[in-house]
Protein backbone atom coordinates (compact mmCIF):
# COMPACT_ATOMS: atom_id res chain seq x y z
CA UNK A 1 0.00 0.00 0.00
CA UNK A 2 2.82 2.49 1.13
CA UNK A 3 4.23 2.03 -2.85
CA UNK A 4 0.82 2.75 -4.45
CA UNK A 5 0.31 6.00 -2.11
CA UNK A 6 3.98 6.93 -3.27
CA UNK A 7 3.41 6.32 -6.51
CA UNK A 8 -0.36 8.01 -6.55
CA UNK A 9 1.60 11.45 -4.67
CA UNK A 10 4.38 12.15 -7.30
CA UNK A 11 1.11 11.64 -10.15
CA UNK A 12 -0.72 14.19 -8.39
CA UNK A 13 2.95 16.33 -8.14
CA UNK A 14 3.26 16.25 -11.53
CA UNK A 15 -0.43 17.25 -12.36
CA UNK A 16 -0.29 19.99 -10.40
CA UNK A 17 3.09 20.90 -12.03
CA UNK A 18 1.65 20.22 -15.52
CA UNK A 19 -1.67 22.40 -14.24
CA UNK A 20 0.75 25.51 -13.27
CA UNK A 21 2.43 25.43 -16.56
CA UNK A 22 -1.13 25.31 -18.26
CA UNK A 23 -2.37 28.21 -16.63
CA UNK A 24 1.04 30.33 -17.03
CA UNK A 25 0.47 29.26 -21.24
CA UNK A 26 -3.03 30.18 -21.11
CA UNK A 27 -2.20 33.51 -19.06
CA UNK A 28 0.48 34.14 -22.02
CA UNK A 29 -2.17 32.99 -24.75
CA UNK A 30 -4.73 35.81 -23.53
CA UNK A 31 -1.92 38.18 -23.43
CA UNK A 32 -1.49 37.65 -26.92
CA UNK A 33 -4.67 36.73 -28.35
CA UNK A 34 -3.95 37.56 -32.26
CA UNK A 35 -0.20 35.76 -31.82
CA UNK A 36 -2.16 33.08 -30.39
CA UNK A 37 -4.77 33.08 -32.61
CA UNK A 38 -2.35 33.32 -36.23
CA UNK A 39 0.03 30.25 -34.38
CA UNK A 40 -2.62 28.12 -34.09
CA UNK A 41 -3.69 29.04 -38.10
CA UNK A 42 -0.15 28.63 -39.48
CA UNK A 43 0.17 25.59 -37.52
CA UNK A 44 -2.30 23.69 -38.89
CA UNK A 45 -1.50 25.04 -42.09
CA UNK A 46 1.97 23.59 -42.11
CA UNK A 47 0.58 20.13 -40.77
CA UNK A 48 -1.76 19.88 -43.39
CA UNK A 49 1.08 20.84 -45.62
CA UNK A 50 2.95 18.17 -44.23
CA UNK A 51 0.33 15.87 -44.33
CA UNK A 52 -0.01 16.12 -47.82
CA UNK A 53 3.52 15.93 -48.71
CA UNK A 54 3.36 12.44 -46.76
CA UNK A 55 0.32 11.32 -48.47
CA UNK A 56 2.23 11.85 -52.15
CA UNK A 57 5.05 9.70 -50.97
CA UNK A 58 3.30 7.30 -49.45
CA UNK A 59 1.75 7.29 -53.22
CA UNK A 60 5.06 5.75 -54.85
CA UNK A 61 4.42 2.43 -52.28
CA UNK A 62 1.17 1.57 -53.35
CA UNK A 63 0.09 -2.02 -55.13
CA UNK A 64 -1.23 -0.76 -58.49
CA UNK A 65 -0.62 2.22 -60.63
CA UNK A 66 -4.56 3.08 -60.62
CA UNK A 67 -4.20 3.26 -56.33
CA UNK A 68 -1.13 4.99 -56.67
CA UNK A 69 -2.73 7.77 -58.62
CA UNK A 70 -5.57 8.14 -56.50
CA UNK A 71 -3.40 8.45 -53.40
CA UNK A 72 -1.10 11.10 -55.03
CA UNK A 73 -4.21 13.09 -56.22
CA UNK A 74 -5.40 12.76 -52.46
CA UNK A 75 -2.18 13.63 -51.40
CA UNK A 76 -2.42 17.14 -53.82
CA UNK A 77 -5.19 18.06 -52.83
CA UNK A 78 -4.33 17.82 -49.08
CA UNK A 79 -0.87 19.87 -49.75
CA UNK A 80 -3.13 22.73 -51.59
CA UNK A 81 -5.88 22.60 -48.73
CA UNK A 82 -2.31 23.43 -46.45
CA UNK A 83 -1.31 26.13 -48.69
CA UNK A 84 -4.36 27.44 -49.11
CA UNK A 85 -4.86 28.31 -45.57
CA UNK A 86 -1.40 29.40 -45.08
CA UNK A 87 -1.68 31.47 -48.07
CA UNK A 88 -5.04 33.30 -46.89
CA UNK A 89 -5.01 32.97 -43.15
CA UNK A 90 -8.46 35.54 -43.29
CA UNK A 91 -10.53 32.50 -44.29
CA UNK A 92 -8.03 30.35 -42.32
CA UNK A 93 -9.80 32.16 -39.03
CA UNK A 94 -12.58 31.23 -40.50
CA UNK A 95 -12.52 27.87 -40.79
CA UNK A 96 -10.33 27.34 -37.62
CA UNK A 97 -13.08 29.16 -35.27
CA UNK A 98 -15.98 26.95 -36.53
CA UNK A 99 -13.81 24.00 -35.97
CA UNK A 100 -12.72 25.54 -32.44
CA UNK A 101 -16.74 26.41 -31.92
CA UNK A 102 -17.35 22.65 -32.47
CA UNK A 103 -14.65 21.90 -29.75
CA UNK A 104 -15.26 24.07 -27.05
CA UNK A 105 -18.93 23.16 -27.20
CA UNK A 106 -18.46 19.55 -27.55
CA UNK A 107 -15.32 19.73 -25.03
CA UNK A 108 -17.41 21.69 -22.53
CA UNK A 109 -19.88 18.93 -22.32
CA UNK A 110 -17.81 16.44 -21.43
CA UNK A 111 -16.37 18.11 -19.16
CA UNK A 112 -19.98 18.75 -17.39
CA UNK A 113 -20.43 14.75 -17.12
CA UNK A 114 -17.36 14.22 -16.08
CA UNK A 115 -18.09 17.01 -13.03
CA UNK A 116 -21.58 15.23 -12.52
CA UNK A 117 -19.78 11.66 -12.30
CA UNK A 118 -16.89 12.95 -9.94
CA UNK A 119 -19.75 14.56 -8.09
CA UNK A 120 -19.39 13.12 -4.66
CA UNK A 121 -15.56 13.61 -4.73
CA UNK A 122 -13.21 16.71 -4.34
CA UNK A 123 -12.96 19.11 -7.37
CA UNK A 124 -16.54 18.02 -9.76
CA UNK A 125 -17.43 21.51 -9.07
CA UNK A 126 -14.08 22.64 -11.08
CA UNK A 127 -15.12 20.05 -13.71
CA UNK A 128 -18.80 21.63 -14.02
CA UNK A 129 -17.51 25.20 -13.71
CA UNK A 130 -15.10 24.65 -16.41
CA UNK A 131 -17.36 22.78 -18.97
CA UNK A 132 -19.90 25.64 -18.82
CA UNK A 133 -17.46 28.25 -19.58
CA UNK A 134 -16.22 26.33 -22.52
CA UNK A 135 -19.37 25.50 -23.75
CA UNK A 136 -20.00 29.67 -23.27
CA UNK A 137 -16.59 30.36 -24.92
CA UNK A 138 -18.24 27.99 -28.26
CA UNK A 139 -21.62 29.93 -27.94
CA UNK A 140 -19.47 33.23 -28.18
CA UNK A 141 -17.23 32.40 -30.83
CA UNK A 142 -20.50 30.96 -33.01
CA UNK A 143 -22.72 34.04 -32.66
CA UNK A 144 -19.68 35.99 -34.10
CA UNK A 145 -18.39 34.21 -36.69
CA UNK A 146 -16.56 34.67 -38.77
CA UNK A 147 -15.83 37.81 -37.45
CA UNK A 148 -13.93 36.92 -34.17
CA UNK A 149 -11.37 35.50 -36.28
CA UNK A 150 -7.67 35.10 -34.55
CA UNK A 151 -8.10 37.30 -31.46
CA UNK A 152 -11.35 35.10 -30.43
CA UNK A 153 -10.17 32.30 -31.36
CA UNK A 154 -6.29 33.65 -29.81
CA UNK A 155 -8.26 34.70 -26.44
CA UNK A 156 -10.88 31.92 -25.72
CA UNK A 157 -8.02 29.39 -26.35
CA UNK A 158 -6.03 31.44 -23.13
CA UNK A 159 -8.91 31.21 -20.98
CA UNK A 160 -9.10 27.14 -22.15
CA UNK A 161 -5.88 26.66 -21.11
CA UNK A 162 -6.41 29.25 -17.45
CA UNK A 163 -9.26 26.57 -16.80
CA UNK A 164 -7.80 23.61 -17.64
CA UNK A 165 -4.87 24.04 -15.54
CA UNK A 166 -7.02 24.99 -12.35
CA UNK A 167 -8.95 21.66 -12.77
CA UNK A 168 -5.16 20.26 -13.08
CA UNK A 169 -4.69 21.91 -10.09
CA UNK A 170 -7.44 21.03 -8.71
CA UNK A 171 -7.14 17.43 -9.44
CA UNK A 172 -3.31 16.90 -8.51
CA UNK A 173 -3.73 18.35 -5.21
CA UNK A 174 -6.69 15.83 -4.48
CA UNK A 175 -5.06 12.98 -5.44
CA UNK A 176 -2.22 13.96 -3.58
CA UNK A 177 -4.27 14.08 -0.73
CA UNK A 178 -5.98 10.70 -1.07
CA UNK A 179 -2.73 9.34 -1.40
CA UNK A 180 -1.87 11.14 1.93
CA UNK A 181 -4.74 9.56 3.74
Amino acid sequence: MGQFAEAAGKSGSRMRMFGGITIVLGLVAMLTPMLTGYSIIMLIGGLVVVAGGMRMVWAFGAGTLGKGLLVFALGGLTLLCGLALLANPLFASGLVTLLMTIYFIADGAAEFAAGLGRRPESGWGWLLFGGLVSIALGIMLWRQAPLSGAWALGLFFGIKLLFAGIMMLTLGSAVRAAARA
